[in-house]
């Protein structure tokens, strides 16, 4: 039986996961192996993104793309000077600077939703908030399939009213940017089961669940509650087809690094990762300004990991990363969802 809204053989679900980690190779294991993969629009081109559109329709399985949904820019200049300022030592140790002007930008939203009506692909997912419904319709219109990523019933009762065609619920375990509509709010340290009932009392839209997924039990626990699919993202950071950083990759296995937490310190928006140095040194002060802050911690974070500083990058985990294996991606899916 193929799952519906998917399309797909097996209940997994491969997350976007922007800014390298996600690739056209990892996203053709998945579907290879009967997943439902997703490419990850955030912080490309569209020109970028359409190239790996072209390359993963050649496998003829479906797949979906991710957009982030840009917010309204407006934050306080005076924390973010303050921040700025504070981050001076730590670009100074790796011969960089920062800009203590703030750049903002809405990650090239116009072109790369054009792209999506242009060419459409099988399914579209936002986060950090929702598309005008007009939007919405004329992606669906095309033949997509619309998702929004929620972290609360009452983001997933706006969704459902704006007219999407399902919903990717994000538990507070999840790696990587929490997709909450609100980034002065952190994610609830809700059990995903429970978020799932939570929104399935807003909504009887079709739910995916994501958010500290790492196990076939676990996968099962969320369809028990009520969910369609399961979505991993740490869980494939390891494998062989992932883009994931050498330094990365490396500190996910590294015992030094034994806990995850949220945090605003590299981005400005909630994201949970492995603790280091910089969130310990810098967390607390991290003002509410994304993507203000993602542009300017980037020289530090950039150069940091060509250093192989690990205590200065941004490693995205979720709270299951100890389980995240090395080897193909295929078996990985598999093993969630194993044939019976």
């Amino acid at each position: 039986m193929r799952i519906p809204l998917l399309d797909t053989e097996r209940p997994i679900v491969a997350a976007p996961m922007a800014g390298g980690p996600t690739t056209v190779a990892l996203a053709t294991a998945v579907a290879d192996a009967g997943g439902f993969p997703f490419l990850a629009g955030g912080y490309k081109t569209a020109a970028g993104l359409r190239d790996e559109i072209v390359a993963l329709r050649a496998s003829g399985a479906p797949f979906g793309v991710n957009l982030f949904v840009p917010g309204d820019n407006e934050f306080d200049r005076a924390a973010f000077a303050a921040y700025a300022a504070e981050l001076g030592p730590e670009a100074s140790r790796f011969g960089v600077s920062v800009d203590p002007e703030p750049v903002t930008d809405d990650d090239n939203w116009d072109e790369k939703f054009a792209l999506l009506v242009q060419q459409p692909v099988p399914v579209v997912s936002f986060t950090f908030g929702l598309p005008v419904a007009t939007d919405i319709g004329l992606l669906r219109e095309r033949g997509t399939r619309v998702l929004a990523t929620v972290t609360t019933p009452e983001e997933a009762a706006g969704a459902t009213a704006r007219g999407v065609d399902g919903l990717v619920v994000q538990g507070a375990d999840a790696g990587g940017h929490s997709a909450t509509f609100d980034p002065e709010r952190d994610p609830a340290p809700l059990a995903l089961t429970e978020l799932i009932a939570g929104v399935r009392k807003k909504s009887e839209l079709p739910l995916i669940a994501a958010g500290g997924i790492t196990s076939s039990d676990a996968v099962r626990e969320v369809l028990t509650a009520g969910a369609i699919a399961a979505a991993v993202g740490t869980l494939l950071l390891r494998t062989d087809e992932a883009g994931t950083s050498a330094v990365h990759r490396a500190a996910l296995s590294d015992p030094e690094f034994d806990h995850t937490v949220i945090t605003r310190a590299f981005t400005g928006r909630p994201a949970r990762a492995l603790h280091n140095d910089f969130i310990a040194a810098h967390g607390a002060n991290a003002p509410v300004a994304y993507p203000a802050v993602h542009h300017l911690t980037r020289p530090i974070r950039q150069a940091a990991a060509k250093a192989g500083d690990a205590q200065r990058v941004h490693l995205w985990a979720g709270a299951g990363y100890s389980e995240a294996p090395t080897g193909p991606a295929a078996d990985v899916i598999r093993a969630l969802w194993p044939n019976e």
